[in-house]
């Protein structure tokens, strides 16, 4: 079984100042110790990705975006295309975050041509998927999370080929921000499914190495019997990701 290194990453979302980003960038890559075992990422707000990434330049944290245009460059004003993220330092980017999809419209539409762009520059993706309370409740789960992969990765299935680089991320629309959390037996089972989804479209050494995180108020006292799961290969945190004390212990979950 190819074993699949685990990655915790930290979205930060629209939060800190620039002194306090960078900060905490320091605080993180000076408490991670030995991150052999564990990748680490953090995703600060664009307009201090250059500062962090001077803070976390002698340490192994990878640094992504928050979200991108599809588009190299042109007339789209307010908007970051991916040329300028790997300018700023990035190798990652997050799309298809739950509330980029539920403040903003975006649709698995828009996802699946930020993912292609992405792919095309040699960021890696990081593809958020998710269902409302209201879609859990109405036992429409797996319905949605096939329809959201169907059409963000559509690209990437019209290729007949994944990139084993790309990470998908479960985020249940109704975990994040509430405090509520998906019991690890929830969160595996959408997992599994997700990762059952990827060997049925392409294959299974794709499956077996394409890592999927959860996120989800996950917290320090909740990452370990997550990350227990065998189909949870990590941990996507907001709240938990802005303090350096918490973040590092999710870091070392191992450790706890």
């Amino acid at each position: 079984m190819f074993e699949r290194t685990p990655m915790i990453a930290g979205n930060w979302k629209m939060n800190l100042s620039l002194d306090e980003a960078v900060a905490l960038a320091q605080t993180i890559g000076s408490g991670i110790g030995d991150t052999s075992k564990v990748e680490v990422l953090v995703a600060p707000p664009f307009t201090h990705l250059a500062a962090v990434r001077g803070a976390i330049d002698e340490s192994r944290i990878f640094l992504a975006a928050q979200n991108m245009h599809w588009e190299m460059s042109g007339a789209y004003t307010g908007e970051i295309s991916g040329r300028m993220l790997q300018q700023s330092g990035c190798t990652h980017v997050i799309l298809g975050h739950s509330e980029r999809r539920t403040l903003f419209g975006e649709t698995s539409e828009v996802v699946n041509l930020k993912v292609k762009a992405a792919s095309f520059l040699g960021l890696i993706p990081i593809v958020c998927v998710g269902e409302t309370l209201e879609e859990r409740e109405a036992e429409r789960t797996f319905d949605v999370i096939k329809e959201q992969l169907d059409l963000s990765l559509d690209n990437f299935k019209a290729d007949q080929m994944m990139p084993t680089t790309t990470i998908l991320a479960y985020e249940p629309v109704w975990a994040i921000g509430t405090g509520k959390t998906a019991s690890p037996e929830q969160a595996e089972e959408v997992h599994q499914f997700i990762r059952q989804w990827i060997e049925n479209t392409f294959n299974t050494g794709t499956a077996s190495q394409v890592r999927i995180l959860y996120g989800g108020s996950v917290k320090p006292d909740n990452v370990k019997t997550l990350m227990t799961e065998p189909d949870i290969d990590g941990a996507l945190v907001g709240g938990a990701s802005l303090k350096g004390d918490s973040f590092v212990s999710l870091v070392r979950y191992r450790e706890a």
